[in-house]
């Protein structure tokens, strides 16, 4: 019989280590989603947890008749170091070390979705260890297998579902269960249970989700249990009316003629034993009354205690424990030892709260077989009230009853949730337990969607209905009965406004104003702050609304802009008042200067603006313009002709180089045509005037060349004149020095883009009329290299490197030297870049020798790759030869035939 592990509460390290195997035994081999298989550290990680949990393995591993070989042959054949559980096993000399491993959820969910256990398994392992699953709701099995778990952690993450077996995604749960749409998290994960969740975006689909109602209200107190313990403190303090028991410690203390301080600890028979008094039973006694106790036994033995020269305390120091139980409807059943000051609160923390079938109303405290206590969690939550919240006793039960009916409140309530009510709470206990209603709720729009019972739903599909809840009064809440699955929706008060004008246009304070009777256009526009000074006084327009929801266009006519209305009348409620400005209707004048200004362009036009002030405006004139006239171009009077524009030159002079002028007022600009230094009338422009700055002529500044490599004073050099050349420059520099290799210049033009251009220097030395003795640019770059004496060979060839220069040999030499063509070198597209830059390429010949280019030292020589498709000679030739061995064959067959 295969090994297998019974399923109910194993370790979690046994199941993750040997639930594979069993799964092969049965058929099956559970895999993690995307199949996907365990790890070996997450095994170790749940070896390496409690060491109670060790204990059990070492147990199991003992009791399963295997020996250690077939443990190791297992653990290799799944995948895992056969020596995973070697410190485990019989013989194996130690045990496993305890760790703080399991700090996330990571291996619980990977359990979970493996189906190797239950959710109580999980649960009591998460709990054990501090921990809560962030998959499922506890409720629910996890034996569906990897899918499930996908459809349960995919929305959480991404907000997106698996389609079912028709393609579509996958119905959302009803708020019964406690689940939004696309929310696996059991409705327990929005805040702390006491309203909207405030750090949520305030978009429409977050607002969309808050507000379904469909977090169960109260859940979320415990959602975080391991983070917020309710847990009582075991130093205190306590108040009178707390019960003493066996191992509760206290201080008594002394002072005023007697200064003494005692421990006393209260023993298993439930006695103290005070010095120089003598034992005294304080089981079941109250703080208080011990107090009295002590005082007459006190008071025996210490005169001043009658007298009050000396004066006691007593005071609990450490508290005991209780050891409780908690049943039911819980996240983790069990038994859990809580502070003596603990209530039942306290203890359903311990336990991680309610599960989502749990009941918050009617949780019982059970002592001796009888209920003592019912607590319920809503007084703690909407009214602060923890008077029925026990204080617990060793022994004590708390038991969670399934949950009552539930109901969902939505819409303009304080906190939209999913409430449990009690048999006979109405519509005005929700409404309480929801906060109430908020500002723009109304409460006159109150409906209830209902199942309705077996016994009244109709055919067809009747099976829901809707009620109104018509409040006796103005804010009153309607006590109507509820069944479970209402849903409660507020409605929202009308969006419209009333009583109020609104004035839009050229006022002041543009907006809505108050409507009273009477009120006429003039009061609407004296409320709105008033008229601006460029109010249109032709008309203002005035929009009524109609009965019939139209609306009909009114006007009047001012006088001026003080308000005066010629035509006034009374308005209504809601109309609307538009006020023009006079600007509204005014084209954009606009004046446009370009030449040479900073910055050119069109500026808006201003009355009274001169030639002075755009020039200020476009940023100041550039280097070289010219100062003694500019041109503008004028929008002409007539047009007869043709005419589009007439021109006027006008007067300028060094006053307009707003930074060029010293202390003493002399022109301190660039050299060029001098200007006058005043004079110049100041210049009045007209709407749509386009002024031109002329520059001077054959201004610009210096244009500098490189020069460096091998030449005596390399540099940068900024040319004498427009013509000069590149041998002009080389002899200002003194030359190239001995070393410099004049057929290696490397020639660089950075104007238009130019790049790079091959040029014979050593012509250029010898003979300064040739061509390539260029006229030099702005931005040229010469620099004159060594001498280098090799070659490079590139590209298709079996050795791609550097070749030594020989003189006299061609292209096919250094192809050669490089280890010959490669297999699909192109010979006839071959080239060579000379060290000069000039390109040279290799001019095939049918009938002729090949013209094949020379190369000289420090050359670069390419030999580019065959195009896909392009059949070499080879190839070619190849096909020819079997095109005529297969025609040969077939001449030979016809002869043999024909004899």
């Amino acid at each position: 019989m295969p090994f297998r592990f019974p399923r109910p509460l194993l370790i979690a390290a046994a199941f993750f280590v040997f639930a594979p195997v069993a799964g092969r035994a049965q058929g099956t081999i559970p895999t993690l989603p995307g199949g996907q298989r365990p790890t070996a550290d997450q095994a170790q990680a749940i070896l390496q947890s409690r060491p109670d949990l060790v204990q059990q393995l070492q147990q199991r591993l003992r009791t399963s008749g295997l020996t250690p070989d077939q443990v190791r042959a297992r653990l290799r054949a799944e995948g895992y170091p056969e020596s995973l559980l070697d410190a485990y096993l019989p013989g194996g000399g130690g045990r496993g070390t305890a760790g703080d491993t399991l700090s996330n959820g990571t291996l619980l969910n990977a359990m979970d979705a493996l189906g190797i256990a239950d959710s109580v398994d999980l649960d009591v392992l998460g709990g054990s260890v501090g921990l809560r699953r962030a998959g499922r709701p506890t409720s629910a099995r996890v034996a569906t297998g990897a899918r499930d778990f996908l459809e349960d952690t995919l929305p959480r993450y991404t907000g997106a579902r698996l389609p079912d077996s028709t393609g579509r995604p996958r119905a959302d749960r009803g708020f019964e269960d406690g689940r939004s749409p696309g929310d696996t998290s059991g409705g327990r994960r929005r805040g702390l249970g006491f309203g909207r969740d405030t750090s949520r975006a305030t978009t429409d689909s977050a607002r969309a989700a808050r507000d379904s109602g469909l977090a169960i209200f109260g859940l979320d107190l415990f959602a975080n249990a391991e983070a917020t313990q309710f847990d009582a403190n075991l130093a205190g303090p306590v108040d009178q009316n707390y019960r003493l028991g066996p191992g509760d410690r206290l201080v008594l203390i002394l002072t005023g003629d007697v200064e003494q301080s005692s421990n006393l600890q209260v023993t298993r028979e439930g006695f103290v034993v005070v010095p120089q008094v003598g034992q005294l039973y304080v089981a079941n006694l109250t703080l208080g009354q011990l107090e009295t106790v002590l005082a007459g036994r006190l008071g025996r033995v210490y005169s001043g205690i009658r007298s009050g020269a000396t004066r006691f305390s007593v005071s609990v120091a450490r508290l005991r424990t209780n050891q409780v139980f908690v049943i039911g409807n819980v996240a983790r059943p069990g038994s859990y030892r809580v502070s003596s000051a603990g209530t039942a609160l306290t203890a359903l923390f311990a336990a991680g709260g309610p599960s989502e079938n749990g009941s918050l109303r009617q949780v019982q405290i059970r002592r001796g077989g009888r209920t003592v206590e019912t607590l319920d969690v809503y007084d703690y939550l909407t009214r602060g009230d923890a008077s029925r919240d026990a204080r617990l006793e060793s022994g004590d039960v708390v038991f969670v009853p399934p949950r009552l009916a539930r109901v969902r409140a939505v819409g303009e309530v304080l906190r939209p949730a999913t409430f449990e009510v009690r048999p006979g709470e109405t519509l005005a206990d929700v409404v309480r337990f929801a906060g109430g209603f908020t500002a723009l709720a109304a409460p006159r729009r109150i409906t209830i969607d209902r199942v309705l019972p077996p016994a009244q739903r109709g055919t067809g599909g009747r099976d829901r209905v809707v009620l109104s809840a018509v409040a006796a009064g103005l804010g009153e809440t309607p006590s109507i009965p509820l069944t479970a699955g209402d849903v409660i929706r507020v409605g929202r008060i009308s969006a419209r406004v009333a009583s109020r004008v609104l004035v839009r246009g050229n006022v002041v304070s543009p907006g809505p104003v108050g409507f009273r009777p009477g009120q006429r256009v003039s009061d609407a526009l004296r409320a709105a702050g008033g008229l601006k000074p460029d109010t249109y006084l032709g008309r203002v327009l005035v929009s009524r609304l109609e009965p019939d929801s139209t609306r009909t266009q009114l006007g009047v006519v001012l006088r001026d802009t003080t308000g005066v209305v010629l035509n006034d009348f009374q308005l209504r409620d809601d109309d609307e008042i538009e006020v023009f400005s006079v600007t509204a209707f005014r084209p954009e004048r606009s004046v446009s200067i370009g030449g040479a200004v900073e910055r050119g362009g069109r500026f808006v036009y201003r009355s009274g603006m001169t030639l002075r002030d755009l020039i200020l405006l476009s940023g100041g004139l550039r280097e070289g313009a010219l100062l003694t006239y500019a041109e503008i171009a004028r929008l002409p009077a007539d047009r007869t002709g043709g005419v589009t524009a007439t021109t006027l030159r006008v007067r300028l002079d060094s006053t307009y180089l707003f930074d060029a002028n010293d202390a003493s007022g002399a022109y301190a600009r660039v050299p060029g045509v001098p200007a006058p230094a005043r004079g110049a009338p100041e210049v009045t422009l007209l709407p749509y005037d386009n002024v031109l700055i002329l520059r001077q002529p054959d201004f610009e500044l210096q244009r500098v060349v490189f020069l460096g490599g091998e030449v005596r004073f390399p540099g940068r050099y900024a040319l004498r004149r427009k013509s000069e050349r590149l041998s002009d420059l080389i002899a200002r520099a003194g030359g190239l020095t001995s070393e410099g290799y004049a057929d290696g210049v490397v020639f660089f033009r950075t104007r238009d883009g130019t790049g790079r251009v091959g040029i014979d220097l050593p012509g250029v030395l010898r003979d300064g009329r040739g061509r390539d003795n260029f006229v030099l640019q702005d931005g040229d770059s010469v620099v004159v290299p060594s001498y280098n004496p090799v070659v490079q060979v590139a590209g298709s060839v079996n050795a791609p490197g550097a070749v030594a220069w020989v003189p006299g040999r061609n292209l096919d030499y250094y192809v050669r030297g490089a280890g010959g063509p490669g297999r699909d070198a192109d010979l006839r597209r071959a080239y060579v870049r000379q060290p000069n830059g000039k390109v040279e390429s290799v001019r095939r010949r049918r009938f002729f020798y090949d013209d094949v280019p020379g190369v000289r030292a420090g050359a670069q020589v390419f030999v580019p790759t065959r195009a896909p498709g392009e059949n070499s000679f080879q190839q070619t030739f190849t096909v020819i030869a079997q095109v005529i061995g297969v025609l040969a064959t077939i001449a030979t067959t016809l002869v043999v035939v024909t004899r």
